[in-house]
């Protein structure tokens, strides 16, 4: 198979969509993210996507293929929420190595798949790899500025055990997302890094960043140049930016990122901003009329959809990416 950086010479690769947007189409109770594995489990587990690459793999792979069948070139693995921090909100600490490498191999498989039929346009997946709901450079006690609720070295050590379940089932990349901070990045980048190292294996990683608001800063102060040179010393795939803001939104941070990235650029806006009931509300062809602006400019190498996108979402933005050269590098991967 080519190997996908001579592919992301000739063309811009697709990214899928939301997977919790394609989840909520489905009426899920709490019998179907337990199933017979966790049906004792002592706390609700409702809305626990990530367990369903467990409980309902079914689901998941469908979510899987009919992304790919849009036009997707890589998906995301189902494991936004895959470190031992975050699950322990479930109690499921003990299943972290289960619950990534079954994701890794569900989309795996489909991917298989697909690259099975269409040799021609090969599908990846990438490691989804979450921010976690501990942040280390803030405090989250006012009264107490210097109190931090992790540490680097916690932090490291749980996104190493998530890369290695991810690696183990069969991603071809690493991508950390959703980056509100960008110490808990460098804490992820660390991990994969020794990972790498100890396993003898180099495969690309992408950072994705998040805009949190109209001040143009991640919610730990940085601006996207800042975020941008913070993360310059490690060897990325690519950087971009994801979720928060919709693609209209998202273009003046993205500029920023197109004309000073040394690596390529990926972004994936939700489908808008949440509407008053928290639903996104652009339709596939006003989501993909406003990324012709960043195809336009030359933004973009690696575009796909966040929060409030679907399969019609990835379609139009597919066929859209499909008419256009991508962003050239200002130095060679």
């Amino acid at each position: 198979m080519k190997d996908i950086k001579e592919i992301l010479k000739e063309r811009i690769l697709v990214l899928d969509g939301a997977m919790g947007t394609m989840i909520q189409r489905h009426t899920l109770e709490e019998e179907d993210f337990r199933g017979d594995k966790f049906k004792n489990h002592e706390h609700p587990l409702k809305g626990h996507n990530d367990l369903l690459s467990i409980t309902r793999p079914d689901i998941i792979k469908d979510i899987h293929a009919k992304y790919y069948a849009a036009g997707a070139d890589i998906a995301e693995t189902n494991t936004f929420s895959g470190t031992t921090i975050a699950q322990a909100d479930y109690h499921l600490e003990d299943y972290v190595y289960e619950l990534n490498f079954q994701s890794a191999k569900i989309a795996k498989e489909v991917a298989d798949e697909f690259t099975a039929k269409e040799p021609n346009k090969p599908r990846f997946v990438a490691g989804s790899i979450g921010p976690t709901n501990r942040t280390a450079s803030l405090s989250p006690d006012v009264n107490n500025p210097g109190y931090r609720a992790i540490t680097f070295e916690e932090l490291s050590t749980a996104y190493k055990q998530q890369a290695k379940a991810l690696l183990d089932g069969g991603v071809d990349l690493f991508l950390v997302e959703t980056v509100f901070d960008t110490l808990n990045a460098k804490a992820a980048l660390f991990a994969i890094s020794e990972l790498l190292e100890e396993e003898n294996k180099d495969i690309p990683v992408m950072v994705s960043g998040t805009i949190t608001d109209a001040s143009g800063r991640t919610l730990s102060g940085q601006t996207t140049h800042a975020f941008l040179i913070s993360l310059e010393h490690a060897p990325l795939l690519s950087i971009g930016l994801n979720c928060a803001l919709g693609a209209k939104e998202l273009r003046p941070y993205l500029q920023v990122l197109g004309k000073e990235s040394p690596f390529l650029v990926s972004a994936h806006p939700n489908a808008g901003l949440p509407n008053e009931f928290g639903e996104y509300d652009e339709s596939p062809e006003m989501m993909a009329s406003q990324i012709k602006e960043f195809l336009d400019e030359g933004l973009i190498n690696i575009i796909g959809g966040c929060c409030g996108t679907t399969p019609d979402h990835i379609k139009a933005i597919a066929d859209l990416a499909a008419q256009y050269e991508p962003r050239k590098m200002l130095v060679e991967v």
